[in-house]
């Protein structure tokens, strides 16, 4: 397994309707856990995929100023389908296309 990140265009001040829809996309894909809990569920407020256990295959996510920002652990094939899968959704979902500044994929 390999650490993996990405940042996409959806931006910390997006309005509210956009907000509103980034837990159903959550929930859309492949192995949602939920938001941690605390203690051995994760950390509190942070959405979970795969594990809450940072050492085994996990990706987490934040929102940061460049994005909402993902980072994980796994293979590279299995993270490239997991990509592959939160774009398509995210764009369908939130009506503009979603993908990463820095590949060039969306305009900043």
């Amino acid at each position: 397994m390999e650490l993996q990140e990405m940042i996409l265009n959806i931006r910390y001040e997006a309005p509210n309707e956009v907000w509103d829809k980034v837990p159903l996309i959550y929930a859309r894909l492949e192995n949602w856990l939920g938001y941690g809990t605390g203690g051995e569920n994760g950390e509190r407020g942070i959405p979970y995929w795969f594990s809450f256990n940072e050492n085994e295959k996990h990706i987490t996510a934040s929102v940061e100023p460049g994005g909402l920002h993902f980072t994980a652990l796994m293979d590279t094939k299995e993270w490239e389908v997991w990509v592959k899968s939160i774009k398509e959704i995210a764009t369908r979902e939130l009506g503009y296309k979603v993908g990463e500044i820095e590949l060039g994929e969306v305009d900043f």
